[in-house]
């Protein structure tokens, strides 16, 4: 059944890739034509491939739900490919409303990265800890992050405005930040390398530190130690020893991870730039051609307006609910929460200023790009980089 599970990840993952071209077959057999209007042949073998990929991946959850015996919502891996999956829920709604077939170009690339940088974790099912023996487990977790898939959209349909709109002949703040968009993203596969690469050598080095409890531990590196823990010191002579010391505070070895992902990421942005000869938001842009502006920033909007109350839900009310039965207070200021808030607090400026304040356009776009940020960075750095009670999830 373990076997089979997997299979099955694999299968969708490979049926997203397969549909990303189909999309693209049908952008370009548009000559001209409203992208609204399209429901041509190609879209429909690639929103069909989608759907039997989705499916697919749903099959990976049940039988791995069968397998664990509890809803596998409770490590890294879990939760981030139920949150691609999700994504891809979300994408397949707003196809059928729409009928726009670059957003699938767009949006299944990022669900991609989302589940190669998920199964860069360890995918072993384990017990859960008492903290997580409650079905608040399935709905906290699963409302967070439907809530967040759906915002997510946002951030595919502004994308897609960011690279129509911008002006790529000139240098500008908004080409420099969109560049920036396409490092990070490019980064995601940097991190899929490394830590692939250093998992086929099977490099090991092992550390003891002063963790935050003031008690000495032990910690073993799965990559070059750029980034140390707490008062390090060797195990096994002749491992590389680390350059920069961090606190105690601060998940040294994940940080480690983020440092060799941006430095990787860095090395592929450029190959890819010197293979295009031009920012790959300009790279991109004609494939933009047709799409209507105001289409894509109607989609941009109505994402948030239904992700926001999905989110505050699972986001904020049942996670202080779970919050109180597993730990006795609905709120303690453990990093997550403090960055849940962050992220709803952002959200509902968000429709603030769209609504009160007029902002479409570009500036919304800027602020739905924004929020996917804050989104990934509450998935990638807390959890990965700083200690709390969330640390299980690592």
């Amino acid at each position: 059944m373990a076997s089979l599970s997997s299979n099955l990840l694999l299968v969708a993952f490979i049926l997203y890739l397969v549909a990303i071209p189909f999309f693209g077959g049908a952008i370009r057999q548009k000559k001209g034509l409203e992208e609204i209007k399209s429901y041509d042949k190609w879209a429909k073998i690639g929103i069909t491939i989608t759907i039997i990929g989705f499916i697919s991946q749903l099959g990976f959850f049940i039988t791995r739900w069968a397998v664990a015996g509890h809803a596998p919502l409770s490590n890294l891996f879990e939760y981030t490919t139920f949150f691609g999956m999700c994504f891809v829920l979300a994408f397949i709604i707003i196809y059928f409303i729409y009928r726009t077939s670059i957003l699938g170009l767009f949006v299944l690339p990022i669900v991609l990265l989302i589940i190669a940088y998920a199964s860069m974790f360890p995918r072993e099912i384990s017990p859960l800890i008492p903290a997580l023996q409650s079905y608040w487990l399935q709905i906290h977790v699963s409302t967070v992050a439907l809530g967040e898939a759906i915002l997510a959209i946002s951030f595919g349909a502004a994308l897609i405005y960011l690279v129509k709109a911008i002006d790529h002949t000139k240098r500008s703040k908004s080409t420099f930040w969109l560049e920036v968009i396409m490092y990070s993203i490019v980064s995601v596969m940097g991190f899929v390398a490394v830590t692939s690469t250093f998992a086929i050598t099977d490099y090991k080095a092992t550390y003891n530190y002063i963790n935050k409890s003031d008690k000495e531990d032990t910690v073993e590196y799965r990559m070059p130690a750029l980034i140390g823990p707490h008062e390090w010191e060797v195990v096994d002579k002749g491992t590389f020893e680390p350059l920069v010391e961090m606190p105690a505070i601060i998940n040294a070895k994940k940080l480690n991870t983020v440092v060799w992902s941006l430095m990787v990421g860095l090395g592929l942005y450029i190959v890819i730039r010197l293979a295009l000869r031009k920012r790959i938001g300009a790279a991109l842009q004609p494939l933009t051609k047709n799409i209507k502006l105001d289409l894509v920033d109607e989609i941009s909007y109505r994402s948030v307006l239904i992700g926001f109350p999905v989110f505050t839900l699972g986001g904020l009310v049942f996670a202080m609910i779970w919050a109180q039965i597993a730990w006795t207070r609905f709120w303690g200021w453990d990093p997550k929460e403090v960055w849940a808030l962050i992220t709803w607090l952002f959200y509902a400026a968000f429709l603030h200023l769209r609504l009160a304040k007029g902002w479409h356009g570009e500036k919304s776009a800027w602020l739905a790009v924004i929020g996917f940020a804050i989104i990934m960075f509450n998935l990638i750095a807390v959890n990965l980089v700083i200690a709390g009670l969330h640390s299980y999830a690592g």
